[in-house]
């Protein structure tokens, strides 16, 4: 048996689709009186991208506020930092957004090179931001496909994953991961190039340039798209100040800022990066920063090759003792990842294994703004909006 409601207390259900109350129209036209339902989307729900739940308090079919609730796939990454070496970190590093594994190994080995004082080989340095920005392109790609599925459209998700599988063929020739590269090192990378492999990364950004029109031709003109996408899920600058938005999300509402650029690290201070902004802040501007940051990414991986094909032979990466120690002290060390901003708080205390790791990864803040985000629109909508914020889950709860 169900316990007893209170008396104007509201509803709850647990279901995986929209729902509301409508108000109902009396014997003269006048709207009666309707009860607030609690609508719980989630956890388990094809919007959500995996475990997030979204309790949503409803008037109809507006949503009057929103509460994420996130922690259904907490594994302790932060924890388990604590009793891994630190070649072994990484392996824990580049899971928790799996769409960007690479990029997350980045700011650990960062981090523990800087405690050292190492300096890494140049190769090993262009050719980590070449892998990271083919990374970068892979994970807007699969959002690219997936938004539009979301809202109806099923045909540019099959596009998405064709240029998606021709740019992991020569990532993992290099590594022999598809989405969990473990190919950074601490000092470099785990090996030197395949020979003739610059050449096949050329063809394969040459060959997704060339297609990516496929893409932007079936989803940007699309009336359905367009309606369900312009003027929704509006985010000001100043909410994304107060919630610590970051990557394309707030480019996309006109925060002109980028780490690749404005804090340079590995051979972004040498490259000529453009960064994309728009100033409407609604949906469509969140997907049309992301389609135009691939092209971004797509040119800076061809000077990343231009680049390494000048270079005179030389070392891929530094030797390591047998037991590596990193001195006492701390660091943090962010970088500017495929959905915002992603930093690791190192502290050691001389030992083999971090004293402590803090992750601070972008998925969470970026969906924390929803209980701002969402209140005022109807339960359609937030699908459109929920889709827009570009999150993966693993990133929100570490």
């Amino acid at each position: 048996m169900t316990e007893p409601r209170a008396e104007g207390a509201p509803r709850e259900l647990s279901v995986g689709m929209g729902a509301g109350a409508a108000a109902v129209g009396g014997a003269h036209g006048k709207e009666l009186a309707t009860e607030d339902m609690i609508l719980n989307i989630g956890p388990q729900h094809p919007s959500t991208h995996g475990v997030l739940r979204l309790r949503l308090t409803l008037d109809g079919e507006r949503i009057g506020s929103a509460e994420p609730i996130v922690g259904y796939m907490h594994r302790g990454a932060e924890k388990l930092f604590e009793v891994r070496d630190y070649r072994q970190i990484i392996v824990l590093a580049n899971r928790h957004d799996w769409l960007s594994a690479f990029a997350n190994e980045l700011g650990v080995v960062l981090a523990v090179e800087r405690m050292l004082g190492m300096e890494v080989p140049v190769r090993a340095v262009w050719t980590r931001t070449l892998l990271a920005e083919l990374n970068r392109v892979l994970s807007h790609l699969m959002f690219l496909g997936s938004y539009p599925l979301e809202l109806g459209a099923i045909t540019p998700v099959f596009y998405a994953f064709r240029e998606r599988e021709t740019l992991q063929a020569v990532m993992e020739e290099i590594s022999g991961g598809r989405m969990h590269y473990m190919f950074n090192r601490v000092g470099g990378l785990k090996e030197e190039l395949p020979e003739g492999w610059t050449g096949r990364v050329s063809a394969a950004v040459a060959d997704v340039r060339r297609r990516l029109p496929d893409i932007e031709d079936l989803v940007s003109g699309n009336e359905i798209f367009l309606a369900r996408t312009r003027g929704v899920g509006v985010l000001d600058r100043e909410t994304i100040m107060q919630y610590g938005v970051s990557g394309p999300i707030a480019r996309a509402s006109g925060v002109d800022m980028d780490l690749r650029r404005d804090e340079p690290y590995l051979a972004y201070g040498e490259l000529p990066v453009k960064v994309v902004t728009r100033s409407a802040g609604d949906c469509h501007a969140r997907f049309e920063v992301l389609l135009e940051q691939v092209k971004v990414s797509l040119d800076l991986a061809d000077a990343c090759v231009e680049r390494l094909r000048d270079l005179p032979p030389g070392p891929i990466n530094q030797r390591l003792p047998k037991v590596l120690k990193v001195p006492e002290g701390h660091t943090y060390a962010w970088t500017e990842n495929p959905l915002g901003v992603n930093g690791y708080y190192l502290v050691s205390r001389g030992e083999k294994t971090p004293w402590r790791m803090k992750l601070r990864s972008a998925s969470f803040n970026n969906v924390q703004v929803l209980r701002e985000l969402l209140p005022g629109h109807l339960v359609p909508d937030m699908v459109a909006i929920l889709g827009s914020m570009f999150f993966v889950v693993g990133d929100i709860d570490k």
